[in-house]
């Protein structure tokens, strides 16, 4: 079976900024995820996550966003769309992600495949809290991510069912 790492990334003290890390942790909440999906809180990316994410099968991150769309707006993107989106950097993390991916390929442990599930963020000011929009749209992201891991043959289930 394939190996899938669920990365959420973002800082999670600049409001909807850390919306990726919030998305990762519902999604672990809300689902047993089988032994093949491993769920990590990237933070703020940094290189430390190279071993973490060498030679995974698919790369499911989530991640805010600025793809113009409107606050709030939850896009999906995969493969080829996702290093055009990192060219119009928004935030030093993104930076940290370019660069581990790019060492995975030079390593030639890249995942075969990338998602992302991003989230406009609507407020980037210093907060815990994500801003009441984007909060609002926490359970699409996050439903989102569960079909793409459905897509990928992987049973979704709650806890205790």
């Amino acid at each position: 079976m394939n190996r899938v790492i669920v990365l959420g990334v973002g800082n999670i003290l600049l409001r909807d900024e850390g919306v990726g890390v919030r998305v990762v942790e519902a999604l672990a909440e809300r689902y047993d995820l089988p032994p093949e999906v491993e769920v990590v809180d990237g933070g703020t990316v940094g290189m430390d996550l190279l071993d973490t994410l060498a030679g995974c099968d698919h790369l499911l991150i989530c991640d805010a966003v600025q793809t113009g769309a409107p606050p709030a707006t939850v896009v999906k993107l995969a493969d080829a769309e996702i290093p055009a989106l990192f060219q119009a950097r928004y935030s030093p993390h993104q930076l940290g992600l370019s660069e581990v991916l790019a060492t995975l390929i030079l390593m030639e442990e890249a995942p075969r495949a990338i998602t992302l599930i991003g989230v406009v963020p609507a407020d980037m000011e210093l907060g815990a809290e994500l801003s009441p929009e984007v909060a609002s749209v926490v359970d699409e992201a996050v439903e989102m991510a569960a079909t793409e891991l459905r897509t990928l043959g992987f049973p979704l289930t709650p806890p205790g069912a």
